[in-house]
């Protein structure tokens, strides 16, 4: 089990990640905020092309299209799935800045089964 947001769980993550179906489009630097954390904030980005997820790590990527913030219990909700994106995003408690052309395009891949069986393989592998 890899430590959630460690470069140990990074490295994991994407491996998994090797076998996304292609998603012609779908393509954004996604900027994290997770606030309230217990040792503090935590930033972290990713990377698509395509629907495929080309980096990820720690810290801030630059120019990102959107940057999403989200309360450290409602993040990792949302990673174990027992928060759908989704609602969170309607309820406002996963506020967005940016592109929101790029966010509607995300958000329905949050929903496909082949995201929703990878988030269930991250989180097996994942100590929140």
């Amino acid at each position: 089990m890899a430590k959630w947001l460690s470069a140990e769980w990074f490295s994991q993550t994407r491996a998994l990640t090797a076998g996304q179906p292609d998603r012609p489009g779908l393509t954004a630097r996604i900027q994290y905020e997770i606030t309230g954390g217990p040792d503090g904030d935590v930033a972290y980005y990713l990377v698509l092309e395509d629907g495929k997820l080309l980096d990820s790590a720690a810290g801030t990527v630059e120019s990102p299209d959107v940057t999403v913030t989200l309360a450290w219990d409602d993040a990792v909700a949302v990673h174990k799935g027992e928060l759908d994106p989704n609602v969170a995003f309607m309820q406002g408690r996963m506020k967005v800045a940016g592109s929101m052309g790029v966010m509607m395009a995300l958000l329905p891949a949050t929903n496909t089964p082949e995201y929703q069986d990878l988030r269930r393989r991250i989180a097996a592998i994942t100590e929140f």
